[in-house]
């Protein structure tokens, strides 16, 4: 019975979880709190440990609480699965019907003017993640803008030598040099040697 409860409490969370990890903290702790499974303080402890250990709080902490509830392996896994199962869900009907749409409509001005919109959208998106993380307290000196700018162009330099007739290195070379974690691992190394 504990086991159908699990699932059916970290489903839901999952379905009407919006927000990210921290915002769903709150559906955890009530869910758990209401059947019993833990103390505060254990909720508060796990809370603590998913935040240090690797991957979304919210996953990290369904994990804890299926292992805490039933003392198994196999709880921890049933409220993992339960609490990603919606979004999985949700996410391969999205591309089902994507790919429906672009088979069937591929031709279709409308559809591909649409598409070429959402691009700008999800452009204007990242550009204001990154604004607003453009401080005085982040940017301190011009090489943070220097910096700032050499990951800015090698993130837009595939799609800027996209159609120009140049030699298959090139296009070779601009995507290897344009892979965010190799750009993460350079912009690190570069901090470190140029702060320490």
């Amino acid at each position: 019975m504990i086991y159908l409860q699990l699932f059916l409490s970290f489903f839901k969370i999952g379905l009407f979880g919006f927000g990210g990890g921290l915002a769903i903290l709150s559906l955890i702790q009530m869910e758990v709190e209401s059947h019993g499974w833990m103390t505060q303080q254990e909720f508060v402890d796990i809370v603590a440990v998913s935040q240090v250990t690797p991957g979304p709080i919210g996953i990290n902490c369904a994990t804890y609480v299926g292992y805490t509830a039933t003392g198994t392996v196999w709880g921890s896994m049933l409220t993992t699965f339960a609490i990603i199962l919606p979004s999985l869900i949700i996410m391969l009907s999205i591309c089902r019907a994507y790919f429906w749409l672009n088979k069937r409509f591929h031709d279709n001005p409308y559809f591909v003017q649409t598409l070429r919109m959402l691009r700008f959208t999800v452009l204007g998106l990242i550009a204001s993640a990154a604004l607003m993380l453009i401080k005085p307290e982040t940017f301190i000196d011009t090489v943070n803008w220097l910096v700032f700018g050499l990951v800015a162009f090698f993130t837009v330099l595939p799609e800027m030598i996209k159609g120009k007739k140049l030699p298959p290195f090139a296009f070779r070379l601009s995507s290897f040099l344009s892979h965010p974690i190799l750009l993460i691992i350079l912009a690190g190394i570069a901090g470190y040697f140029i702060y320490s």
